[in-house]
């Protein structure tokens, strides 16, 4: 449709896809996550893509199932539904469209259903958990519109990761400079890692391999005459 927002680059997405949610949480001054309880539905899945957003009234998916049709290509779909986990808001059937779409896959503020089969598909979907009750379809709803999915405000052309550990929404007048801060921290952890397997295979060996506090650590401690 041409009131979605544009999709971002490939190159965006790209950098994107090489980092996980913590490391983009850090960039972001450990903010940026939904709420706690929106998992995916199988561990392993990842998503990462440009927001396509939709408000849902609690227990009804009208609008999602428009909005999956709505939907490309590079597109994530985010789901305000109001934490509502009562009725499931979607199923094998909607999730099998969404991913012949082609949507990069589904975060929702709210209960899905399933599992056997939304776990087994492959299509990366977010949820607070499953329930078998059904959903309404009377609708209303509003589509492509700015929304809040599990506590943190969602702008169409955002950009979303998601992994095992949970879901990050980078603000698309962010991205570039979330996107170098965590790259700069993937590398400090890379490091930092090798650091501490060379100081352990020292000391497996009976060798003194130093010290690997870090620098950070000792001077924060120092307010407190450590």
């Amino acid at each position: 449709m041409s009131n979605l927002a544009p999709v971002l680059s490939e190159d965006i997405i790209k950098r994107a896809k090489l980092l996980n949610t913590t490391l983009i949480s850090d960039a972001m001054g450990c903010t940026g996550s939904m709420d706690y309880k929106i998992k995916p539905v199988s561990t392993g899945m990842k998503v990462v893509g440009t927001a396509l957003t939709v408000s849902l009234r609690p227990g009804d998916n009208l609008f999602l199932h428009q909005a999956i049709y709505d939907g490309t290509e590079r597109y994530v779909l985010v789901a305000d539904g109001k934490g509502h986990t009562a009725n499931a808001y979607l199923g094998e059937l909607m999730a099998a469209a969404a991913k012949a779409i082609g949507l990069e896959g589904i975060i929702i503020d709210g209960a899905v259903r399933d599992k056997e089969t939304l776990s087994q598909s492959g299509f990366p979907i977010f949820s607070k958990g499953f329930i078998p009750n059904g959903p309404l379809k009377d609708g209303p709803g509003e589509l492509h519109k700015p929304i809040s999915c599990g506590g943190v405000s969602v702008i169409p052309g955002d950009l979303i990761i998601g992994d095992d550990d949970g879901v990050v929404v980078v603000p698309k007048e962010k991205i570039e400079e979330v996107l170098f801060k965590a790259e700069k921290k993937l590398e400090y952890e890379k490091t930092r890692l090798e650091t501490i397997e060379t100081f352990e295979r020292a000391r497996l060996q009976g060798e003194s391999g130093g010290n690997i506090q870090p620098s950070w650590l000792r001077e924060q401690m120092k307010a407190y005459g450590l």
